[in-house]
């Protein structure tokens, strides 16, 4: 069952009989959130959406990461949950959603690359993510509903495990990442960076941190250079080619992602033109003179 938002008030210990006042907030793609003040002082309530389980969601590992998260300095801290529910609170951070032009702007990747770094030095987070494998598995639910897909998506599926050969040969250990970086899910408070919306997080390459947050952002070649270098101290070519595999791949999954959407969400978003454009992006990189020379550089990296 998805509570009401009167539900989740009423059930959160300590809330009956305080002064309380609700906002919608008109972001997110797959829950409902609300600023909900209690007393006058504001919190953040996110009820999850219903069939987000099919999109590779465990509210377990959602909640662990973000308590996580929060304890590296990189996220708001959890004041409430309802288990049964799947429903959490967090402080509220008076701070900016940022958006695509404002992570544009000049110094922007080096803040990001700053706030990242926290994240990835803080505590591991409980489960691994692994795109090639959550590809997977959203193809198989595709399959299994007969869900529409962008035309060409099948036909370029025999390069990505040679994707995958190429960033195996060369691996990174793993840190605890968000790996879903839209531009929403950075909040600016003038002085940091925070990161919300933990619910794809896991142990995971940073080289798909950062390639996915380029992706997200529309980041050019200045930019990613700049990000690349502001986090690893370099930009060498290895790294840039490892990103821009990364960068596929993040297109590649959020591309079924968006498409199981456009299928099973009730929240009024163009999905499935959300997962044409992702696309038309990943097909555009797989089918570039250039990626054969990634796939050397980054295999010779190893």
């Amino acid at each position: 069952m998805t509570p009401t938002i009167e539900q989740v008030i009423a059930a959160i210990p300590g809330w009956a009989g305080r002064q309380v006042a609700v906002e919608r907030i008109p972001a997110g793609l797959s829950n409902a959130n609300y600023r909900v003040e209690v007393d006058g002082v504001p919190r953040f309530v996110r009820i999850p959406g219903e069939g987000t389980e099919l999109l590779a969601v465990d509210r377990r590992n959602e909640l662990h990461n973000t308590r996580a998260a929060a304890e590296a300095g990189v996220a708001p801290t959890v004041v409430a949950e309802i288990p049964e529910w799947d429903v959490f609170v967090l402080e509220w951070l008076p701070a900016r959603t940022m958006s695509i032009d404002s992570l544009g702007a000049p110094g922007m990747p080096g803040r990001i690359a700053s706030t990242l770094r926290r994240l990835h030095a803080g505590p591991r987070f409980r489960d691994d993510f692994d795109m090639f494998r959550v590809s997977e598995r959203y193809l198989a639910l595709v399959d299994e509903r007969a869900i529409k897909i962008p035309d060409g998506y099948r036909q370029h599926l025999h390069l990505i495990p040679r994707i995958e050969a190429a960033l195996t040969a060369s691996s990174l250990a793993t840190v605890p990442c968000h790996n879903d970086l839209l531009a929403e899910n950075y909040l600016d408070d003038g002085a940091r960076l925070w990161l919300v919306d933990w619910e794809y997080s896991g142990n995971n390459d940073p080289t798909f941190e950062l390639g996915n947050t380029c992706q997200e952002l529309g980041y050019d070649e200045a930019q990613a250079t700049e990000l690349c270098a502001a986090y690893f101290g370099e930009a060498s070519p290895a790294l840039l080619a490892r990103m821009r595999l990364q960068m596929i791949m993040s297109d590649v999954g959020w591309t079924l992602w968006a498409a199981i959407q456009a299928r099973i969400s009730t929240i009024d978003y163009d999905f499935a033109g959300w997962a044409e454009e992702r696309w038309v992006r990943a097909a555009a990189s797989l089918d570039s003179p250039e990626f054969e020379a990634w796939l050397r550089v980054v295999r010779a990296s190893g």
